[in-house]
């Protein structure tokens, strides 16, 4: 075994293979599908309207690429032990084929980024978004000194689709995909009877037990067949549009905007990415200084705006005139009734309290808690959508 070796390939902003075989197709069958740059590479934008997109994922069943993240596969004897001393949560006791969310952190306890890691058995592998891809493999490469540990890219050997909402498991059946039950970020490897013929087909259960949604890792060859295969039996194609609004609703951070490097883990209020009973870690000083001291001042939360108003991200939290946070994310949900704008940011810890009222470039907001779940099925039978 290699000591030490970490491959990978750079990576510029490049369409994922789904996007691909749709310009293909679309080139001659219609007119093409919008697209946009979206946590490291190049997807559809909307396929319908992202108000209907939005609908499907929420109550019933919508399908959308995920070609945007990333994997890592981590090889040899030392892995487990080192990879345990890199991150965040707990790798050592992890079972094989689940995972575990977790963050990445510099020696000051900064975020550098998130992951998902799973327990694949004889490897470990790494799941984050394209974009953070260089600056996690460069940062496991310095930490690899005498370790067996072998770091490769397979990005380019796998991609992924989305599938969320109520219908999702059913949808996928259809399809002949048959799922069973898992549990949060639990792996199955599924052999697909669509016609499809997927050779290879592993299926991952979402983060949020209270929700049904997967992911489905495949060959890029194959990607293309599965997503007619999806659509075919009922999903509603997704752009990132809805995906993003999603995301917002759930109050879901995502790194490089909600989460920075110079933001603490505790402030992002993301506690299943820590593990405090698992030994040392790079940052893991930081961490539990402020848990043995006392909190951060700063916190990780929602802002609700009743109406439709355009929020720009970065736009300053005032209460009682002084400034107390900052907006990281902002999602407009337009219904017949006139809205909501679903906001995510900063506040100082004693003002972030659900029910406080603040401003935001002078419009009235309210503290939320996170997920934004009551207030969106209460809007459920109206709709939406535009996110800035």
């Amino acid at each position: 075994m290699n000591r030490g070796i970490v491959r990978y390939n750079q990576y510029s902003m490049s369409r994922t293979p789904l996007q691909e075989a749709l310009r293909a197709k679309t080139a001659n069958d219609g007119p093409p599908v919008g697209e946009s740059d979206y946590r490291g590479a190049t997807t559809a934008t909307s396929f319908s309207s992202a108000q209907e997109e939005f609908t499907a994922l929420l109550n019933g069943c919508g399908v959308y690429d995920l070609g945007f993240r990333a994997r890592i596969s981590l090889t040899g004897g030392d892995r487990v032990r080192w990879m345990n001393g890199m991150i965040t949560n707990n790798v050592r006791d992890l079972a094989t084929e689940h995972g575990v969310y977790a963050f990445l952190l510099n020696p000051q306890g900064r975020i550098l980024g998130d992951m998902v890691v799973y327990n694949m058995g004889e490897t470990l592998e790494v799941e984050t978004d394209l974009s953070q891809l260089e600056k996690t493999i460069a940062t496991f490469d310095h930490y690899i000194i005498m370790d067996d540990v072998e770091v490769t890219n397979i990005s380019e050997h796998w991609t992924a689709l989305g599938v969320t909402g109520p219908n999702s498991r059913a949808v996928l059946k259809a399809a002949g995909i048959d799922v069973p039950e898992l549990q949060p970020l639990q792996t199955h490897a599924a052999q697909c009877t669509c016609d499809c013929d997927c050779v290879e087909c592993t299926v991952v259960r979402g983060e949020d037990g209270q929700q049904q949604s997967y992911e489905l890792w495949l060959a890029p060859k194959d990607v293309h067949k599965t997503w007619q295969a999806v659509v075919a039996a009922g999903a509603t194609p997704a752009g990132s549009e809805a995906l993003e609004m999603l995301r917002i609703v759930a109050g879901v951070p995502l790194y490089g905007a909600d989460i920075r490097e110079r933001d603490l883990p505790q402030e992002t209020e993301q506690m299943r990415a820590l593990n405090f009973n698992k030994g040392c870690y790079v940052g893991q000083e930081i961490v539990e200084r402020i848990r043995s001291r006392g909190n951060v001042h700063r916190k990780f939360t929602g802002f609700l705006i009743d109406g439709a108003t355009d929020v720009v991200v970065g736009t300053k939290i005032i209460s009682g005139e002084k400034e107390v946070g900052e907006v990281t994310s902002a999602a407009v949900l337009r219904t017949s009734s006139g809205g909501r704008t679903f906001v995510l940011g900063y506040i100082r810890r004693e003002v972030g309290v659900p029910g406080r009222e603040v401003t935001l470039a002078g419009v009235k907001a309210t503290v939320a808690q996170l997920p934004f779940d009551t207030v969106v099925s209460g809007l459920a039978g109206e709709a939406l959508v535009q996110h800035r």
